[in-house]
């Protein structure tokens, strides 16, 4: 797979274009179980991350179906003359941004926050254990907590980034399959990791703020590598382990 900058922002898609022509000209069948996870990765020379996200890019153009604990297989041959949508961000790399961002929204919102926005901050937690309870879709309750936070900051172009990243989970029709994927196996928002963040916030340490914002969305992000298995259970539990390492190594930056 060619790596330029350009081209390494959609490596997903490329990935998927290349997995969609072998369909287009029968190397994989209807049908037919789709190689190994790990082998894909080691075959285009992507992460195994890149991997689930070409395969939900395939699963949105109708061309493959995932079986979970089992892998994914061919549903259809594409006509020769679609051309693949661009399906935008991943939930991977939106989540990795929102830990990098928000975290630091959340130690200056630590610094300026004040009793009242604390006070609401509290009631939102309240209304997100309803919402959890009610299966609700969207995490509408989640949205208004983090978006909370970054105004308290008092800093205008901090609010829009956050709200901004938050958007593109309904915009992005990759991350959108995601996320769905991971509501379908029963992952909601962490109501322990928020209560955290409040009492870090109620504390005004901003050190602790950030250090929770970030392990929260740490185990978002491990969570989404859960729900997103594709490979038989054993396999999977090595990429995870794997993937937990290297997520380990990048929340150090």
């Amino acid at each position: 797979m060619t790596t330029s900058t350009a081209e390494t922002r959609k490596l997903y898609q490329q990935v998927a274009n290349a997995i969609a022509e072998s369909i287009r000209e029968g190397q994989y069948m209807p049908g037919q179980r789709l190689p190994s996870e790990r082998d894909l990765a080691e075959d285009y020379k992507v992460s195994r991350p890149t991997v689930r996200e070409a395969m939900i890019a395939l699963e949105i153009r109708g061309l493959v179906e995932a079986r979970h604990g089992s892998g994914v297989y061919v549903t259809q041959a594409p006509q020769p003359e679609i051309t693949a949508p661009e399906l935008d961000i991943g939930a991977f790399e939106l989540t990795e941004a929102r830990r990098l961002i928000e975290g630091e929204s959340c130690a200056l919102a630590a610094t300026t926050i004040t009793d009242a926005e604390l006070k609401q901050l509290a009631a939102i937690m309240d209304d997100m254990v309803e919402e959890n309870d009610r299966h609700v879709k969207g995490e509408l309750a989640d949205r208004r907590f983090h978006v909370a936070i970054a105004q308290a900051t008092r800093n205008s172009a901090m609010v829009t980034v956050v709200e901004n990243l938050w958007d593109l989970r309904y915009k992005s029709p990759l991350c959108r399959a995601m996320l769905e994927r991971a509501r379908q196996v029963g992952v909601q928002p962490l109501i322990d990791d928020h209560q955290e963040i409040l009492l870090a916030l109620q504390a005004r340490d901003p050190k602790a703020a950030r250090n929770a914002m970030r392990e929260h969305l740490g185990r978002v992000i491990d969570n989404l590598l859960t729900a997103t298995e594709i490979d038989a259970l054993e396999q999977a539990r090595s990429e995870v382990a794997a993937r937990r390492v290297e997520m380990i190594r990048r929340s150090r930056i």
